[in-house]
């Protein structure tokens, strides 16, 4: 078993050194073949591991190798193999996989194209260390290695210099959160003194909820899943992550490296039932950015910055879920939204490609006839998210929606708006730009195609899984078994035996919820049909007339330009200060000045030596009786 482990990631970074090595030699018909095959091959190999966990239910650690060994700090290199972790990797590898066979089609022609499949296959072998891991520093290592391969694919196309910059502000925002995520591992060691998940939650669970040392662990673990999950305040860098080609964002923004901050707070469950006070400061923060970005997402017309803006909202929905305590409402959102996220970034792929790179969607319009593949596995995707039922988003919101209800009415309210807010803005994308008739360029229509064969089979896979995804966890009410739940309940087992349950929902009190629910995301359907397709609006120029609220939406809150203002421009006047004053007048005078002075040395004793060899005689004379005078005297 342990040799297949540690197969699972080292086939993707075998991929990566193999194509990184060899990316100006290696013909792209082969890198076509390796990179998709090493993913699959792992994801093969991860089923095998999950059918195993499934006749022998143990999940012990799986030690690789001793890797740090000083005084009483010992880390092994150790694997975690649990439901939790199974459920990770299918969708890594099993998403990455579908992506990578899509990025073979939509990126053929980029020249960059070896360098590509190397970054993504370096990606994926950080995410499976992440989420196999046994102890933190191990999951901080594919951590860093993610925001890393982020950072290199979101600048992949490096001349652009707005690419670049996009590139940096999401490494910097990263590494903010990064520190909080250090600060807790540091603090973890000290109060625990191992690292190790199974040592840490075996002693945490006998603490007494609301330890003050357990609260600053789980803020500081929470400032890292900020930074990597895009809440607020460090979310701004992911809006910009769309400068990135089409398939990265489908990965990296969507299904597998946003997530990594839900998983960190799932798989530390013990610690933050714990702490009640972290648990209400994630439930203001994600319920805060979830209608944050959604409202903005309204306005805008990028078609992958809408995207970009509902996987915000999205990952709100799952840290919510996280602060009540339905951990498995969270991983069943991810994983739904793994299915129907990365179709959608797919579809807005397709459709840029068929268009000639052109992302606007007010410049699109009547595509469902020309791109019919697209538009149905689109609209499906569409369909799922907006939480329609038998669609794999209907199942995965209701939970959620089912276990706020339980927890709190005020968060349901502000839930079930967001919910409407989402089935606005993606039907407003989907009407606009698939309905009516085409509105770009003629030269754009005279191009217009459907994606080939290998863009569009992946597109109709993940279109299986959104509609079907909600197989995996059918509650009790629809006669299911919840087998997610069961599923993962052995890892959230000690969280859910401390946890203070209200009492639980009738099937009438749900019934109630879904239909009251499902009603008003109808009615907005139906609103936005009329609005977008009969009335055919939706088209104003960014300079129209608009209500000041409605402004002040459209342009983000004015976050990025507070920001700017609030931190970028004062630490660079700050540098710029720092280098006139104390870099030039002080430090680069007092090197000059040193090598000046050296130099005037030089000069001035160099004329003693005359070449007279009188001279020379009468200095060590002199010498001499200087020498005999010093020591008479001492």
């Amino acid at each position: 078993m342990i040799a297949i482990l540690i197969l699972i990631p080292l086939l993707p970074l075998l991929g990566f050194l193999i194509l990184g090595m060899g990316f100006r030699i290696i013909p792209r018909k082969i890198t076509a073949i390796i990179a998709p095959c090493t993913i699959l091959i792992s994801f093969i190999l991860t089923v095998f591991v999950f059918y195993n966990h499934i006749c022998l239910p143990a999940s012990p650690p799986y030690y690789i190798f001793p890797w740090i060994h000083l005084g009483p700090l010992k880390i092994d290199f150790a694997f975690l193999i649990d439901p939790l972790s199974i459920l990770m990797m299918l969708i890594v590898t099993g998403v990455g996989f579908l992506i990578h066979v899509y990025s073979v089609g939509y990126m053929k022609d980029d020249p960059g194209f070896n360098r590509f499949f190397a970054y993504m296959n370096l990606f994926i072998f950080f995410m499976l260390i992440l989420i196999m891991g046994a102890s933190y520093p191990i999951m901080f290592i594919g951590w860093e290695g993610v925001g890393l391969c982020s950072y290199l694919l979101i600048g992949f196309w490096f001349k652009n210099h707005d690419y670049n910059n996009a590139a940096k502000k999401a490494f910097i925002m990263n590494r903010i959160g990064d520190l909080g995520f250090l600060l807790g591992m540091f603090l973890l060691y000290t109060t625990f003194n191992s690292l190790d998940y199974r040592e840490i939650f075996a002693q945490a669970k006998v603490m007494t909820a609301g330890n003050t040392t357990l609260v600053a662990i789980t803020l500081l673990l929470f400032v890292g899943a900020i930074g990597k999950s895009a809440q607020i305040p460090l979310y701004t860098w992911l809006p910009d992550a769309m400068a990135g080609p089409t398939p990265v964002s489908a990965l990296i923004h969507a299904a597998t490296m946003v997530t990594a901050g839900v998983y960190m707070i799932a798989r530390s469950n013990i610690l933050y039932m714990l702490s009640p006070l972290t648990m209400e400061v994630i439930g203001v923060t994600a319920l805060v950015t979830a209608l944050f970005a959604a409202s903005i997402a309204i306005f805008q017309n990028d078609i992958k910055k809408i995207l970009a803006y509902s996987t915000i909202s999205q990952l709100g929905y799952m840290f919510v879920a996280l602060s009540v305590g339905a951990f498995t409402g969270a991983m069943f959102h991810l994983a739904t939204h793994a299915f129907f996220k990365a179709l959608l970034f797919l579809g807005a792929g397709s459709v840029i490609h068929a268009l000639g790179g052109e992302q606007n969607i007010r410049k699109m319009g009547g595509l469902r006839k020309t791109l019919p593949k697209t538009y149905w596995t689109f609209l499906i995707a569409t369909l799922a998210i907006a939480g329609i039922p038998p669609l794999s988003g209907f199942f995965s919101k209701d939970e959620i929606l089912a276990g706020v209800f339980e927890s709190n009415t005020s968060v349901w309210i502000i839930l079930v708006i967001v919910a409407l807010m989402t089935a606005f803005y993606m039907f407003r994308l989907l009407y606009l730009t698939f309905f009516n008739s085409f509105r770009g360029t003629e030269e754009q229509r005279h191009h217009l195609h459907e994606s080939p064969a290998i863009m569009t089979i992946p597109l109709m896979l993940l279109a299986i899984l959104a509609a079907i995804g909600g197989l995996l966890n059918i509650p009790e009410l629809f006669g299911g078994s919840s087998r997610l739940s069961g599923f993962l309940a052995p890892v959230f087992a000690d969280a859910v035996a401390i946890q203070q349950r209200n009492t639980p929902l009738t099937y009438a009190t749900e019934w109630i919820l879904m239909g009251v629910t499902l009603s008003l995301v109808l009615i907005i359907i139906a609103w936005s049909y009329q609005k977008f397709v009969k009335q055919n609006k939706g088209l104003q120029p960014d300079d129209a007339p608009r209500p000041l609220a409605v402004k002040l939406i459209i342009q983000k809150y004015y976050i990025d330009e507070i920001y700017d203002m609030l931190i970028s421009r004062p630490v660079l006047q700050l540098s710029k200060m720092l280098h006139d004053v104390v870099e030039v007048r002080l430090i680069d005078r007092a090197v000059n000045g040193l090598g000046t002075l050296v130099v005037w040395t030089g000069k001035t004793v160099r004329y003693v030596q005359t070449g007279n060899v009188g001279f020379y005689m009468f200095i060590m004379v002199i010498g001499i009786i200087l020498i005999l005078f010093f020591n008479i005297l001492i």
